[in-house]
């Protein structure tokens, strides 16, 4: 059976984030754990955990940290693999991160945002009214945001001059336009970011690529299921003791 067309072009994303040679996505109950110090699936020594799909890919910063990993993790489901509670029972460890829900977007799946009473603009990434966003939000919101590393225009909506929302993204490898949304805490709730989200993924999908959506908070979810984007992988990082 042929597989998904987003699946496929997620795992060849990921495998070259990987940083090893070889990487690939093992078989359902047997993840492909690999050596990879300079993976960016995950924070420089710390284990990654990417489910994409039905498989998963692991990456660790040394053999020790590999095997251990081998031991505890080899015959879990992919939904295991991504459950912070269930990996931290089964492996020592000093931290987690995520997990975070991977969204993707199929060329022809955007949905529509409907009228709105705002206008959609386009600012430089280093506009000044950008980083009184950022500081607005705080370090916290800002961070997970992303919208400090965006490399494409970025599309606001504004109050004056004041940015209320934005979004834009990150070009990475693979031709994949890594989403990057935020809104100003006073203005959640109207549909701002849905709307310069929309934005943002249709000028991605204009220059070819594929928009990825990596979302932890609910409400980032329900944003991107509503503009079409199907979560079809899961990313946890783990620090290891």
């Amino acid at each position: 059976m042929p597989m998904d067309p987003l699946v496929s072009r997620a795992r060849a994303l990921w495998q070259e984030l990987a940083a090893a040679p070889g990487a690939a996505f093992g078989t359902h109950g047997r993840p492909t754990v690999l050596v990879a110090p300079d993976s960016a699936l995950a924070p420089p020594s710390w284990v990654g955990v990417v489910a994409v799909g039905d498989a998963a890919l692991i990456t660790a910063p040394t053999d020790r940290a590999a095997n251990s990993v081998r031991s505890a993790l080899t015959g879990l489901t992919t939904a295991a693999l991504t459950d912070p509670a269930t990996v931290a029972r089964l492996l020592p460890v000093a931290d987690t991160l995520g997990p975070a829900v991977l969204g993707y977007l199929a060329p022809d799946a955007l949905r529509p945002v409907g009228r709105t009473a705002t206008l959609t603009t386009a600012l430089p990434p280093e506009h000044a009214s950008l980083r009184a966003l950022l500081a607005e939000a705080g370090p916290s919101d800002a961070g997970e945001s992303g919208l400090e590393a965006v490399t494409s225009p970025v599309f606001v909506v504004r109050d004056g001059t004041e940015v209320l929302a934005a979004a834009g993204y990150e070009h990475w490898t693979r031709d994949t336009a890594h989403l990057c949304v935020l809104t100003a805490p006073d203005a959640r709730g109207r549909g701002l970011a849905r709307q310069v989200a929309h934005a943002a993924t249709e000028h991605a999908l204009a220059a070819g690529l594929l928009p990825q959506w990596r979302a932890r908070p609910p409400a980032s979810r329900r944003v991107a299921r509503a503009l079409g984007y199907r979560e079809a992988g899961r990313q946890l990082s783990v620090r290891p003791v």
